[in-house]
């Protein structure tokens, strides 16, 4: 099993969703979150003062599959969420060694 983990701008969210229910998944975990990395954040005019807006809001999407959809998950992932700009984000992939699904108790590849 693996866990992606996608950090993506929040207007590509809905698009993402679509192409990874296109591969066949249906579960997956949505948090707001903020963050920066090349783009250094930006600077912004409010009454008459700048700031530096130094967080930009970002959307994580967690999944957790089976090995074989990995490929196909990443891929949906990169065309969905890609904008060709400077903050698209990124994309993790990390195993995970067990999942157990709280209700039933079930384990490994049948909890997810």
């Amino acid at each position: 099993m693996k866990k992606i983990e996608a950090i993506i701008k929040p207007f590509k969210l809905d698009e993402v969703k679509e192409a990874l229910q296109e591969v066949g998944l249906q579960g997956i975990t949505v948090t707001e979150a903020k963050g920066f990395g090349r783009q250094k954040g930006h600077t912004e005019l409010y009454r008459g003062a700048e700031y530096v807006v130094d967080f930009l809001p970002k959307v994580k999407v967690e999944i957790v599959l089976t090995d074989d959809l990995v490929e196909k998950a990443v891929e949906a992932i990169r065309g969905a969420a890609q904008t060709g700009r400077i903050g698209d984000g990124k994309i993790f992939v990390s195993s995970i060694e067990e999942a157990v699904r709280i209700r039933t108790g079930e384990t490994g590849v049948d909890a997810i």
